[in-house]
C-alpha cells in the first residue's frame, strides 16, 4: 500500500476553465442527442447529476464545479453586473 498522497484540484476560481467544462459538457449531452440547456438547467436547479450524461466524462466535470458559484457567474454575466 502506497503512502503517498494524491492531491486532487478542482477547477480553479477561474471562469475559463468552468466555460470550458461547460462546453465539453453541452457537446457530450447534444451528442447523446439531449437537449443540453434543459439537461444542465435540471441539474442546476435539482443538484442530480443524473442529468448529466457520463459520455465524455462528462458528469465527473460537471461535479467538479460548484452549482452555487456557477449560478452566480451565470447571473453577473446575464445581467451585466460588477461583482461586489
Amino acid at each position: 500500500m502506497s503512502k503517498n498522497t494524491i492531491m486532487f484540484e478542482g477547477f480553479k476560481d477561474n471562469h475559463m476553465d468552468k466555460k470550458e467544462a461547460l462546453i465539453e459538457i453541452y457537446a457530450a449531452l447534444t451528442d447523446r442527442g439531449y437537449n443540453a440547456v434543459d439537461q444542465i438547467v435540471g441539474y442546476l436547479t435539482s443538484g442530480d447529476p443524473s442529468y448529466i450524461t457520463s459520455h465524455n466524462n462528462a458528469r465527473n466535470l460537471i461535479l467538479k464545479i460548484d452549482r452555487d458559484e456557477l449560478l452566480e457567474e451565470i447571473l453577473i454575466n446575464y445581467l451585466d453586473v460588477d461583482r461586489k
